[in-house]
């Protein structure tokens, strides 16, 4: 079986990888922005497959199965699906559960999805992450064609890809471990989430590639288990200060507006301010019962890994910086803030 694996590095992809390198039968060709070295059926070929030469060259063949894990505008896609559904038997495209809209039942595959319900009109007029994935998904339903298969995934974590809340680790863990304080709202902080194991996610593509009953059907692949952001926050303050010895110091506000107007103010809006409990019964019917990772041992695990040997996304938010550092009355040094023109901003923010 020939597999080709647009920007498989990241927190699915990775492991999805180390699956497939054990599978004898299939010959893996993962695509990369960074040079790797290709190990036994693993292929790895260096480019960005969002340019288009690049995607042409790598469209002059057929696959058994394409796997997109490339994040596209509406029209990108629109752009380009003729081509991916024409060459491959089993096309994977990767949506996110971000594209539900709120629900007070455990969400289901037809459960309703924002780009069918919601009403905003300036948020129906962006092409935002949450509303293009919905969009993108009724392109391929469009298509007349059933070599498809929609997944969407939730909040995915590994070691190197640790979430709370809208922020990623480069936000939150890096203020704690320089012993600043994070700011988090209450109105996130009692939020029920549900955070899968990068692994677990892998193992589940695995089973459907392949798989008929997958043809044509859209899936999330998430934990059934849900916690809130406030019982998440204290267990990572709780593990940290076991691995550390320092407290973490975390500083709580009554709401997200103000975080909203430095932040991804609809990732917000339109997801973090909604409860997200997932049923898992229809991928479950494919692939039979599967017990995920404990989400507590599973990110005790992940934060271990990492606290033995840091390693941050280079960049800084400084908008957010300069937020929490006004409501909690602390600094950051501006040795610390890369550019003029971030540290205007910081100053700006921090003290206007």
């Amino acid at each position: 079986m020939e597999i080709l694996i647009l920007g498989g590095t990241g927190a699915m992809g990775v492991p999805l990888v180390k699956l497939l390198s054990a599978k004898d039968d299939m010959n893996v060709y993962v695509t990369t922005r960074s040079k790797k070295e290709s190990m036994g059926n693993i292929t790895y070929i260096q480019g960005n497959a969002k340019e288009v030469d690049f995607f042409n060259s790598l469209m002059d063949r057929n696959y058994d199965v394409i796997i997109d894990f490339m994040v596209y505008s509406t029209d990108e896609l629109k752009n380009r699906l003729e081509v991916l559904l024409s060459k491959t038997r089993q096309y994977f495209f990767f949506s996110s559960s971000r594209c539900y809209a709120d629900s007070k039942e455990p969400i289901k595959e037809d459960s309703p999805r924002l780009v069918d319900v919601c009403e905003d009109p300036e948020y129906l007029a962006l092409d935002e992450y949450g509303m293009a994935k919905g969009r993108e998904e009724n392109l391929l339903r469009s298509t007349g064609k059933k070599n498809w298969t929609i997944i969407r995934p939730y909040i995915t974590y590994n070691s190197y890809r640790i979430q709370l809340g809208v922020y990623e680790k480069e936000n939150w863990l890096k203020r704690i471990l320089e012993g600043r304080t994070i700011v988090f709202p209450k109105d996130i902080a009692d939020k029920k989430t549900s955070l899968t194991y990068g692994p677990d996610v892998a193992g589940a593509i695995l089973d459907l590639i392949g798989n008929e009953k997958a043809y044509g059907e859209a899936f999330h692949i998430t934990t059934a288990e849900s916690h809130t952001w406030r019982e998440i926050l204290e267990f990572y303050c709780q593990k940290i200060e076991e691995k550390t010895g320092k407290k973490p110091k975390v500083k709580y506000v009554e709401n997200s507006k103000e975080l909203q107007k430095v932040w991804n103010h609809w990732q917000i809006k339109y997801d973090r301010l909604y409860n997200r409990e997932f049923d898992n019964s229809k991928i479950e019917s494919v692939r039979g019962h599967y017990v995920y990772k404990d989400t507590f041992s599973g990110l005790e695990e992940c934060l271990e890994e990492f606290l033995e040997k840091p390693k941050w996304i280079p960049g800084m938010n400084v908008g957010y910086e300069a937020y929490c550092d006004r409501v909690t009355g602390e600094r950051t040094s501006l040795k610390e803030i890369p550019g003029k023109k971030a540290k205007l901003v910081y100053l700006k923010r921090r003290y206007l």
